[in-house]
């Protein structure tokens, strides 16, 4: 499977993908001529492309999602965790947080979440 990043005219494709999924190629035309301003051949273009790195498929005119949008928020994520902090979350949070005050329920949410982890 190709590297998987979306440019961000590709993501809002994505989202109306994922959004409204399943959807016949018709739809899915509809949809992009209405939200992105495209033509059909621009929307098969990208279909394609997308269907080749694995992340949508297209069988008997049905479009259908093979990676859920949180699924591929979540390789997103580490993807930029392995390539800007050397795959240390700890280094990740504690360069956003330095930025961005935390509240106490975010706070209570992180250590909720990471006791969860912990029993795992």
């Amino acid at each position: 499977m190709e590297e998987i990043k979306l440019g961000l005219v590709e993501a809002r494709f994505a989202d109306i993908i994922w959004n409204n999924e399943p959807l016949s190629t018709r739809e899915l035309v509809a949809r992009c001529e209405q939200e992105l301003n495209w033509k059909r051949t621009t929307t098969y273009t990208v279909l394609k492309k997308l269907c080749y790195r694995g992340i949508f498929a297209m069988n008997e005119k049905q479009v259908t999602s093979l990676i859920s949008k949180e699924e591929f928020s979540a390789i997103q994520s580490d993807s930029f965790v392995k390539e800007n902090f050397q795959g240390s979350l700890p280094a990740f949070i504690a360069a956003f947080a330095s930025r961005n005050k935390l509240t106490e329920k975010e706070i209570a949410e992180i250590r909720r979440m990471m006791a969860e982890l912990g029993k795992e």
